[in-house]
């Protein structure tokens, strides 16, 4: 069977591929506001032995096609926190930009790269486990309806959702999505995509009201991410430029699985959903850890 060439990254596989590999990682992952480039970058390094800095920009191109199907669903179904999106994407940015140049200078180094890939997911993979026993209860219960107005009060913002009002600090947001903007531009995911289990761990937003703003999120910041890596001089010289043909190729196929997983999130109940994305992060984790 006919393989392609990319030459950017060197890569050399079957066209049908990644755009495989995009729908099926972004199917998945945009039920909890995960664009799927969280797993995208794992598949460049194990399986297409792409693991450098330009590895990281290609999954932001990918982030760039595939998000605007979720998002655009989301919108519709009344499950987007405009005011949530807008903080995630402001204070993911700054951090972008520190992203880049920890990659570039530190990281650059593939084994290096894969042990920080491990921590974090291990990290995100203890949050979002740990929050499901905290919580306890039964997890065949699938909200109903979409989000309700998102309501300013002093420092925070408040909303309706199944039943219940959610709140979060501004301030919290902000200093979150900085701290998440920094590990996402030095992984390839954007702002965005770190944020959702951090917003359902330690906020107790639900996962089901939180992932269209994430996602919006994900493509701001992966939108300056692209910029950044494509234009900003490296240190120590060279290019860290996206494989733009790859990264399309991936997005492509991330497009279709994120506009189909968006639309059967409210399918699917909450605690399945955190428990199956944290039982696989462990693993992935781990795999990079040994």
């Amino acid at each position: 069977m006919q393989t392609l060439h990319f030459a950017a990254s060197g890569v050399d596989t079957f066209f049908w591929l990644p755009p495989l590999a995009g729908l099926v990682l972004a199917f998945f992952c945009s039920m909890v506001g995960i664009s799927g480039a969280f797993l995208l970058l794992p598949f460049q390094m194990s399986v297409l032995g792409f693991a450098g800095p330009a590895a990281s920009a290609t999954n932001m191109v990918f982030n760039l096609f595939a998000t605007p199907g979720g998002i655009w669903r989301y919108q519709r179904d009344g499950r987007l926190l405009a005011p949530l999106a807008w903080l995630i994407s402001v204070g993911s940015l700054p951090g972008i930009v520190l992203g880049f140049y920890i990659r570039t200078r530190w990281l650059a180094d593939a084994a290096h790269f894969r042990l920080f890939v491990s921590i974090v997911l291990l990290y995100v993979a203890y949050r979002l486990l740990t929050d499901i026993v905290h919580r306890g209860g039964a997890t065949h219960d699938v909200p109903q309806g979409g989000v309700g107005a998102c309501r300013r009060e002093g420092r925070r913002y408040v909303f309706a959702f199944d039943g219940a009002e959610h709140g979060f600090s501004i301030a919290a947001v902000l200093l979150l999505a900085f701290l998440v903007g920094i590990i996402g531009g030095t992984y390839g995911i954007g702002g965005g995509a770190l944020i959702s289990p951090f917003l359902v761990a330690a906020f107790g937003l639900p996962v089901h009201a939180v992932a269209g703003a994430a996602l919006a999120g994900t493509f701001a910041s992966s939108l300056v991410g692209v910029v950044i890596y494509a234009l900003l001089p490296v240190p120590g010289g060279g290019s860290v430029a996206p494989d733009w043909a790859l990264g399309s190729l991936f997005g492509l196929g991330g497009l279709a699985g994120m506009t189909l997983g968006s639309a059967l999130q409210k399918r699917v109940p909450p605690k399945l959903l955190q428990g199956a994305l944290g039982v696989l992060l462990c693993l992935l984790g781990g795999y990079y850890l040994l």
